[in-house]
């Protein structure tokens, strides 16, 4: 029996079969969705938990560590460690303990290794327990922090006068101390001992309470010494293990971190376990936080609930919609069926009367103009049959002309590409282009001699075939960027070493007609002489600088022997000579200003760090430069108040930054204007700033203010003279002080250049 459906049915059927699906569909992938975000979420809130508790876990040991720097740095700690001073010692060892009240163990070693203050004193003085730690600190003579195992006799009887469990038995694998380390250091930088302080992990419950208080009782936090059980934030309800399973405790002991789920009691726990090494890397113990999927597991069903029912009711009302919209679509298609088939029949004065606006409308509209059409088309075919002849001989013409054309262009463009030949071959700088498959299609004569390749060797290779030929495999990691990166960028001036020269690459990428990555192409120049001559030109002018000097301070020293003289020379006589000496001195600047970067740049200028009064640097380089402003009319105001902390660093060269940024102020502030002079602080530093009321920078000048020999483009500027090399010798004195200076513009016009220092921390 063969079942005939309507339109109608299938229509209905089909619409039918589609919610379904969808439906089907769309539960399921929500289903999976919202447990995929509930897992998400609870494994982003395990990191949270466990990220949180390492921190809580070396919180303090980071903290006796920064407060232990200060004294260790402070040389009445170095002295009195020097000449072995016990007494002094044991004192300051008590005043640190008062500062630092939850360590168990605090006391001072020489560079023996011996215990000198603040063991106990039936110690024996030995540090046997501490040898890899204080190995490491006088090695690297910097502090350092681990979690070490020592034993319970050692805190005892060495040191751990807090520890709570001397009478204990000694545990058999030792107890877990968080150690820091922190070397005294001689002033040549020998090692005179150190400062070590331990705080004990067992039983120690802070820091599993301080993560109950942040992230809820649910959170279970717990640390152990290599597989065993010393503190946790479980309470007597749940049955948590005393000792970790083999197959954990294996993984962390390769320093591989555990993820998984694990029971606990009868509930099942996300769990990580994170874990805890000594300072040779050696596993000592873990830390793990479990999280509970209870929580989530309830939310899950809930979800499922609600969508189950939106799910039901969704289908029902799609159901009734399905059976009104096939109903109502496919009475139009009824009537368009009858008009086709009189059409069909040869009644081609027949049209089809659909009424709706739809596609069937449409439809119905398209027959009839069809059936109009058909009457018209022999007509139109007898009557086009002419004009088409005479458009095909326009149509041959015109390709008689084009193939001309395209045979001159053919012609143009052969010889643009001899001419661009031409140039390749006889640049100087090397030229190589890359496919977007990296193959090399060009290698011009000049890139052939600086890799010394031949082009039948190179051209139509992949990049990565014969890169280690030339030298030039580091270019690979650039072309693999540019070819995957969205947005294409050049990079220029990538330095490479090929074949004993030094080679600068400029990387340009070009795109194809739509706008998608074709290729790139490599200009290659040898900067090896260029950066010889750079070298002789840096010798020659220090050379030159040093034979000026002495002959310049001569002179001066004659023309002011002249000048104080005053006897035998006229009005005339004396202003000749003033210029002489005000050139001369110019003349010596210059050459003082081209050997401080001389000094600077090859690194023998010298600088002495100690504790400054910066409130005093800037009355002096103010009181310097007083005349100097007053001959230009400038007043120099001081925002500077007292109470500033002491700053670390050169006193010649800070004020040698002061007077160059405030003489650069003077000289293009406008007469009548001041000068302010400002200072504040921003957590470890000092921040100075100059501010002058002379006309601002422009936008392409500032790159150019602290590189050398750089002159601003500005008339006014260029008037006032000048090397160029005051701004780039302050960027090298703050800089060699761990500061940065800048520019910015004033608030209410002018220029500001600030400076900063690091504050001096004195000594606990």
């Amino acid at each position: 029996m063969h079942l005939r459906l309507t339109i109608r049915n299938k229509l209905f059927l089909t619409i039918l079969i589609i919610l379904l699906i969808s439906y089907s569909i769309l539960i399921r992938t929500t289903y999976r969705s919202i447990d995929a975000s509930l897992e998400d979420r609870l494994t982003k809130e395990l990191s949270e938990n466990l990220m949180y508790a390492r921190d809580q876990y070396f919180a303090r040991a980071e903290q006796a560590k920064y407060s232990l720097e200060n004294p260790a740095a402070a040389p009445p700690v170095k002295q009195h460690l020097a000449a072995n001073d016990r007494l002094w010692l044991e004192d300051a060892v008590g005043r640190w303990r008062s500062i630092l009240p939850y360590l168990e163990m605090l006391v001072v070693v020489d560079s023996r290794r011996v215990i000198i203050a603040g063991g106990s004193p039936e110690g024996t003085g030995s540090t046997a327990d501490l040898a890899p730690i204080l190995n490491r600190c006088f090695r690297e003579k910097r502090p350092v922090l681990a979690t070490e195992l020592v034993s319970s006799r050692f805190l005892c009887r060495e040191g751990g006068v807090r520890y709570s469990k001397c009478a204990a038995a000694e545990a058999a694998d030792g107890v877990m101390m968080i150690t820091v380390a922190v070397p005294v250091l001689a002033n040549n930088g020998s090692v005179l001992g150190a400062i070590v302080a331990g705080d004990v992990v067992d039983n120690d419950s802070r820091i599993p309470r301080q993560i109950q208080e942040v992230f809820g009782k649910q959170v279970i936090v717990v640390v152990t010494r290599k597989g065993e059980l010393v503190t946790g934030s479980f309470g007597s309800k749940i049955p948590y293990p005393s000792v970790i399973d083999p197959k954990v405790l294996g993984q962390l002991e390769r320093g591989i971190p555990y993820r998984g789920d694990t029971a606990i009691g009868d509930k099942v726990y996300k769990t990580v376990f994170d874990p805890i090494t000594d300072c040779g890397g050696k596993f000592v113990g873990s830390l793990s936080v479990a999280l509970s999927r209870d929580d989530f597991n309830v939310v899950l069903r809930d979800s499922l609930k609600n969508i189950m029912a939106s799910a039901a009711i969704s289908l029902v009302l799609s159901f009734i919609l399905a059976y009104l919209v096939a109903r109502r679509l496919t009475k139009p298609i009824n009537e368009l069926s009858a008009g086709v088939r009189m059409i069909e029949s040869g009644d081609l004065r027949q049209r089809v009367a659909v009424d709706t606006s739809d596609e069937v409308g449409l439809l119905a509209d398209a027959f009839n103009r069809m059936a109009k059409s058909v009457e018209e088309r022999d007509r139109t075919i007898r009557s086009k049959a002419h004009d088409l002849e005479g458009l095909n001989q326009q149509l041959q013409e015109m390709n008689e002309l084009l193939e001309r054309r395209v045979s001159e262009r053919t012609a143009d463009l052969q010889m643009e590409m001899e001419r661009l030949e031409a140039i390749l071959t006889g640049m100087a700088e090397g030229v190589a282009v890359t496919d977007r498959d990296g193959r090399i299609i060009l290698f011009n004569p000049a890139a052939q001699r600086m890799f010394e390749m031949v082009p039948h060797r190179v051209v139509g290779h992949s990049i990565t075939e014969v890169c280690t030929r030339g030298e030039f495999c580091r270019l690979v990691e650039y072309l693999s960027i540019m070819r995957e990166n969205d947005k294409i960028t050049s990079l220029r001036d990538v330095e490479l070493q090929a074949k004993g020269k030094k080679l600068k690459v400029n990387l340009s990428p070009f795109t194809d007609a739509e706008g998608r990555f074709a290729g790139v192409v490599m200009s290659i120049r040898d900067v090896t002489a260029e950066e010889e001559v750079d070298r002789m030109k840096t010798e020659f002018i220090s050379t030159v600088s040093h034979e000026l000097k002495t002959p310049l301070t001569s002179i001066k020293g004659s023309l002011q022997f002249i000048l104080d003289k005053g006897k035998v020379s006229s009005g005339m006589e004396d202003e000749l000579l003033n210029i002489c000496l005000r050139n001369t001195d110019r003349l010596i600047r210059l050459v003082n200003d081209i050997l401080d970067i001389a000094k600077i740049e090859s690194g023998r200028m010298e600088f002495i760090f100690v504790p400054q009064d910066l409130h005093g640097l800037i009355a002096q380089s103010i009181e310097e430069l007083e005349g100097f402003a007053r001959d230009h009319h400038v007043t120099v105001v001081s925002r500077s108040t007292g109470g500033l902390p002491q700053v670390y660093g050169d006193h010649d060269r800070l004020v040698q930054v002061l007077t160059n940024l405030l003489s650069n102020a003077i000289k293009f502030s406008p007469p009548g204007e001041a000068v302010e002079v400002s200072v504040s602080r921003n957590e470890n530093y000092i921040a100075v700033a100059v501010a002058d009321r002379g006309r601002e920078i422009q936008w392409s000048d500032r790159e150019k203010l602290f590189k050398k020999f750089q002159q601003l483009d500005n008339t006014d500027r260029r008037q006032q003279g000048g090397t160029g090399l005051g701004l780039a010798i302050c960027k090298e004195i703050v800089e060699r002080h761990h500061g940065r200076i800048f520019y910015s513009e004033g608030l209410n016009g002018g220029n500001v250049f600030t400076f900063t220092v690091p504050v001096y921390e004195e000594p606990a």
